[in-house]
């Protein structure tokens, strides 16, 4: 195509079954402001339908300058891109923005293929890579919510394994025409399903909160690293790997400080510029292990262009979850990737981070700066810690026992009447030790 943006390519991930042929457009709204250039907007694009099944055709930026309400695109634009799927016959045509459903219709009839928008394609990737039931329920809830005003078929063009109610079923499931109620329908039935799991995992929450483990949360843009991160601390082997939202369900870790001290860490769902409004909602219980963290730490791609606008589509989706302002305010940001920055610039990155005692520089893949990273950490939760003394016993061995394993002792004395011991403790050790030893601090 003689189109100065197009770009031919052959993508996707390597399946059995055969691929589906697409096309990826861009829309680049002139009167929309935009933190990203349109060029890497695509390219995110284009990563996303990667994840999935895709045989990438082409893919290019589409200048609109004025959005028309049936179709988005121009009448040019629509009659260029019926020839072209017609003549390499495209199955399917990401549109990289929100369509709204009449849009979505139109664009279908016009180019004679399945079209899909950013969010739809958003739930397709997180459709297929949910593994527990939690991330199953979730991902069919904001799917059927996304649905709903539009009552789209099951489209048998291509074929997947895991069933439900997504856009891209395949040979086998029935062709069923959604109304709004039998949507409504299940969706209640999702709900409830939803608060079951929630209630589960409250009680899972409240069991680690008995033994008080810091919790320490990994976050950040999709592909920033945190799951090889996350394996690079935890000595554990997650999956990661380079594409857009590997992770989708929360994995939780112990690990060791250096100190020996033991804490929690959770690696969570990537964010991504865009999140449509029901997957964050859907995945508010999932997201409720950061909303608990004791620390968070924001997990950046520093070798990526977009790095700055990534740190603030993050910060964007932690506000939308009504995070605490001086949790965010406190949150590290760990700058991954170094073993991908260039020479010239990782003297540039160094001199920022030494300015800034919240920014840890690292790279998980080699290990440089992990250790810094623990220490950091351990000196976060010490600084949020409580100089405490209490007077125990020495008929109460299990307690001096216990205080030992989770504070820091900074010094004990014998005396007659049991071991005055001076420590450093978070306040819900404090708060466990005088319910289960019935110990009170000394005044």
């Amino acid at each position: 195509m003689g189109s100065e943006k197009g770009k031919s390519a052959q993508g996707g991930v390597d399946r059995s079954e055969p691929p589906v042929r697409a096309l990826v457009l861009h829309p680049d709204l002139k009167k929309k402001q935009q933190s990203r250039t349109a060029d890497a907007r695509l390219d995110e694009a284009v990563g996303l339908s990667q994840a999935i099944n895709l045989e990438l055709i082409h893919y290019e930026v589409v200048p609109v300058a004025r959005p028309k309400p049936a179709t988005l695109f121009g009448q040019g634009v629509v009659e260029r891109f019926h020839d072209f799927a017609e003549t390499h016959e495209i199955d399917l045509v990401v549109v990289d923005t929100a369509l709204t459903p009449v849009q979505q219709r139109n664009l279908e009839r016009e180019w004679h293929c399945k079209v899909i928008d950013r969010t739809g394609l958003i739930l397709e990737i997180f459709g297929e890579r949910a593994r527990t039931k939690e991330g199953k329920l979730q991902v069919d809830l904001a799917q059927l919510n996304y649905q709903r005003s539009r009552l789209v078929r099951s489209w048998t063009h291509l074929e997947r394994q895991r069933g439900g109610a997504g856009f891209m079923g395949g040979p086998g499931e029935r062709q069923i025409e959604l109304d709004r109620r039998m949507i409504d329908d299940r969706i209640v039935r999702l709900k409830s399903d939803l608060e079951q799991v929630k209630r589960t995992r409250e009680l899972h929450r409240s069991a680690r909160k008995k033994v008080p483990f810091p919790i320490v949360a990994l976050v950040g843009y999709t592909n920033a690293g945190k799951s090889t991160l996350f394996n690079r601390l935890t000595q554990s082997d997650v999956f990661a790997q380079d594409l857009l939202f590997a992770t989708l369900d929360p994995t939780l870790r112990r690990v060791a400080l250096p100190s020996g001290r033991e804490i929690i860490l959770s690696d969570t769902v990537g964010f991504i510029s865009d999140l449509p409004t029901d997957l964050i909602a859907a995945f508010r219980a999932t997201l409720e292990e950061v909303l608990e963290a004791d620390i968070l730490i924001h997990v950046r791609d520093v070798s990526h262009e977009d790095t700055e606008a990534q740190k603030e589509d993050v910060r964007a989706v932690l506000r939308d979850l009504k995070l605490d302002e001086q949790i965010q305010q406190e949150m590290l940001e760990a700058w991954n990737k170094l073993d991908l920055v260039g020479d010239e610039e990782r003297p540039v990155l160094e001199s920022l981070a030494a300015r800034d005692e919240q920014v840890m520089m690292c790279s998980a893949v080699t290990g440089e700066g992990t250790d810094a990273l623990l220490d950091r950490i351990e000196t976060i939760l010490d600084s949020k810690n409580f100089h405490v003394e209490y007077l125990v016993p020495y008929a109460q061995g299990a307690a001096l026992s216990w205080l030992y394993e989770n504070g820091t002792v900074l010094e004990q004395e014998h005396r007659e009447e049991g071991v005055l011991i001076s420590l450093s403790l978070p306040q819900s050790a404090i708060d466990r030790c005088e319910t289960r030893f019935a110990l009170k601090p000394v005044e």
